[in-house]
């Protein structure tokens, strides 16, 4: 009877028994358990034994265990029945339960004598190394004989919420599921992390706090998520059990407090709506209390709090986001959209965390994918607001610049009036100026007492320095202006460097200064290029080296070898031993109306253009100007230009070098200008020369002199008004009998351009120089 009896009391436990067999993968085990709550939390096992056999077990019919926040204790008897089709096939089995937040789970199994007794003690309240495998989830290794029945017991303690997703794995399917688990949380961790390094990157770009605000949001929400997760505790604090309840309500309340601070700041609450703002400061306040309480308080108040808080913080930020939204804020639409996400997300957790929804996958995980997918929104919220500043930046530069376009355009009309009055100017002042050197190269012709030689000497060279000024400034206004062109022509090498020794020979002379002009004497003398700016450098280089020159002197040194393409490459050193300089930057050296200080401009007087014009010079002929000092040692200024060989004929040399045939009186000469001082200085010298002078004022009064009467030569000014120099040149060459008659142009280097017609005619560089004149008329007139 006593059997029979014990019969009769296990079939009941034998039909709830789960059976399993070799092929079996998983096993939930939800609706197979058997509960029994321990409001005291006192019972042991011996206790709950009683408690089984007298049926005080309640059957469970939902996948998980959810029992929400409780203080009792909750004793689960899972019935297992291995009965494999194939005795001899090896399997192992784990049992899972899939909550790490919870802190106290104890295992009871059957010994051989069939007495239940403790395996293993474990959970979140327990270092790390108590688990037996290695795990943030805990699992159980249970072994099996085939057609074994085995009860196992597990008791369930928390101050927080307590949950027990429980299911037999073969260790087998185990490993094989873990993957796609990894995934997922990899893919969230790696969005979370992501968006941590990106928004510190903009934060470090821009120095907006509403990044800083937001980076400390998710680190703190992120290390939430680990901390309920258990990778935490298995990667970071593994022996610090208080640390690791604490973690979750401090890193709650981080969250809540800056993703407060957040939403004020990138909402612009404090504009739109005080209220709101005042809440969101209150929000502030609150999850600072969290995680002080965190630290100071037990964990199941702390939890509590920090559950209230976060469910009024995603209510409160969602309004917020609404509110901005309806105020016109832009980026509020994906404020709110990323908030929904994360609403969504943190809805169904805490649902969860109350009993109310049941501990699956997604129950489980849906704060964490909705935090995931709100950070990715967000951080388009806040690309959308770089954006939207972008924008307000562009139009605001837009009409700046706009007003800086009207500003640029008076400026430069001011600049353009300014540059033709400086052309202008200079134009005018070289008319009354060449007038002034004329004169006194005519009064070199007349006898003069040493005094009055004297006085006409000064008077020349002043009126030559002041000329050189005037002709630097109207070259600067022309180069700037871009219409100043090499003109290249034909012209000795020697005669331009003689010429030039001649000019400076006095200045040097005055200062007692020794100056030396040498030429390598294997170099060819005739050369193709544009002699006048050649010259009109050497020049400014010379003018430099007499003016800060006080003792010792100056040298001119020409040397080349021959290039390629029938080129000669020359080599112009001017060498001084005056004050020189320290080394200045290029950009300084050669800028315009640079001097070294004020002192100096007082000193040594200028205006600070030469060495501006001469590297623009330069560059004009091809060359390069390159320069070498030191203070108190003199300097060196080293001019390199390429110039073509010409192709001399025999019939150039016969014709150059055969006798004048004509004399000047049996000549007569046609001097077409409207500048009465012009005409004055021009008909001086060309009686001076022997030449039998018509003067015309306009290019008609000159037509009717041709017509009327025969002249050899033909000077014209070019700056008649309205261009009439230029087509005054065509209209000669078109008379009848006046084809080949020699016409002289008197241009300016700039103003050849304009005179430019295409006809055989000849230039003289304005003022007119005596000898010039003369080399010139004995050329074209006399020789022919």
């Amino acid at each position: 009877m006593r059997y029979l009896l014990m019969l009769l009391f296990c079939l009941p436990l034998m039909a709830s028994a789960v059976e399993f067999d070799e092929f079996t993968q998983s096993l939930p085990l939800g609706r197979s358990l058997q509960v029994f709550e321990d409001p005291s939390g006192q019972a042991n096992i011996a206790d709950v034994r009683a408690q089984a056999a007298a049926g005080n077990f309640k059957p469970h019919d939902k996948a998980t265990l959810n029992a929400g926040y409780s203080r009792s204790a909750f004793w689960l008897k899972i019935d297992l029945h291995y009965r494999p089709s194939n005795p001899a096939a090896q399997r192992t089995w784990l049992l899972e339960l899939a909550y790490p937040p919870l802190d106290h789970l104890d295992l009871y199994l059957a010994d051989a004598a069939g007495n239940y007794r403790l395996v293993r003690q474990t959970g979140d309240a327990w270092p790390f190394a108590s688990r037996e495998i290695r795990q943030n989830n805990y699992l159980f290794d249970l072994a099996f004989e085939p057609d074994q029945q085995q009860t196992v017991y597990l008791r369930l303690a928390s101050e927080g919420s307590i949950q027990a997703p429980v299911t037999l794995w073969s260790s087998t399917a185990y490993l094989e599921d873990q993957p796609v688990r990894l995934y997922v949380l990899g893919i969230i961790y790696g969005v979370l992390l992501g968006m941590v390094v990106y928004n510190l990157f903009i934060y470090l770009s821009v120095r907006d706090t509403s990044y800083l605000y937001y980076i400390f949001y998710i680190a703190s929400f992120g290390l939430y998520q680990l901390s309920v997760n258990g990778a935490a505790v298995e990667y970071f604090w593994p022996d610090n059990p208080w640390w690791a309840n604490a973690a979750t309500p401090f890193f709650i309340g981080c969250a809540g407090l800056f993703g407060s601070q957040f939403a004020r700041s990138f909402l612009q609450t404090k504009t739109h709506s005080r209220w709101l703002d005042r809440l969101l400061i209150g929000l502030i306040a609150f999850g600072a209390l969290v995680i002080g309480l965190s630290l100071m308080t037990s964990y199941a108040l702390a939890l509590r709090l920090a559950t209230t808080l976060a469910l009024t913080f995603t209510v409160v930020i969602f309004a917020a986001g609404i509110l901005a939204w309806w105020r016109g804020l832009r980026v509020a639409r994906y404020f709110i959209i990323a908030w929904s996400a994360f609403l969504l997300g943190g809805i169904v957790n805490t649902l969860m965390v109350l009993g109310l929804l049941p501990n699956v996958f997604l129950t489980m995980y849906a704060s964490q994918i909705g935090s995931a997918i709100e950070v990715a929104l967000l951080s388009l919220a806040l690309a959308d607001r770089i954006n939207a500043m972008r924008e307000q930046q562009a139009q605001t530069l837009y009409d700046a610049g706009q007003k800086l376009e009207v500003l640029n355009q008076q400026l430069a009309h001011s600049n353009k009036l300014k540059d033709e009055f400086l052309a202008t100017l200079t134009h005018e002042l070289r008319t009354p100026m060449n007038g002034v050197i004329g004169s006194l190269e005519l009064m070199q012709t007349v006898e003069m007492d040493p005094e009055l030689e004297q006085y006409q000497q000064t008077a020349a060279g002043s009126a030559r320095d002041m000329m050189r000024m005037v002709n630097g400034i109207l070259t600067l206004t022309e180069l700037q202006a871009g219409k100043l062109k090499a003109a290249p022509g034909s012209f000795s090498l020697r005669a331009v460097v003689e010429a030039l020794r001649v000019q400076f020979d006095g200045n040097a002379s005055s200062k007692s200064l020794d100056f030396k002009v040498d030429v390598l004497p294997t170099l060819p003398d005739r050369l193709h290029g544009d002699s006048a700016k050649l010259a009109q450098c050497l020049e400014c280089l010379l003018d430099n080296a007499i003016k800060f020159t006080r003792v010792g002197g100056l040298a001119l040194r020409v040397t080349g070898k021959p290039s390629t393409d029938n080129r000669l490459a020359l080599s112009f050193a001017v060498i001084d031993t005056g004050i020189g300089f320290t080394d200045l930057g290029e950009a300084t050296m050669y800028q315009r109306f640079f001097q070294l200080d004020g002192s100096m401009t007082r000193e040594y007087g200028g205006l600070g253009v030469g060495l501006a014009i001469c590297r623009q010079l330069v560059e004009l002929l091809g060359g390069k100007l390159t320069h070498r000092s030191e203070p108190g040692r003199g300097s060196r200024f080293q001019l390199d230009v390429e110039f073509a060989l010409p192709v001399v004929e025999a019939v150039q040399i016969a014709q150059t070098s055969r006798d004048c045939v004509r004399a000047p009186q049996d000549c007569t000469v046609l001097l077409v200008d409207d500048s009465s001082v012009n005409q004055l200085v021009m008909r001086g010298m060309l009686l001076k020369l022997g030449f039998r002078v018509r003067t015309a004022d306009n290019g008609a009064a000159a037509l009717e002199c041709l017509q009327r009467e025969t002249v050899d030569a033909v000077l014209i000014d070019c700056q008649l008004p309205s261009h009439e120099g230029a087509s005054l040149c065509c209209q000669i060459h078109a008379l009848p009998g006046c084809a080949h008659l020699p016409v002289f142009m008197l241009a300016l280097n700039a103003d050849r351009e304009l005179c430019t017609t295409g006809a055989a005619i000849d230039y003289l560089n304005k003022p007119v120089k005596f000898e010039d004149l003369q080399s010139a008329l004995e050329r074209r007139v006399l020789c022919c």
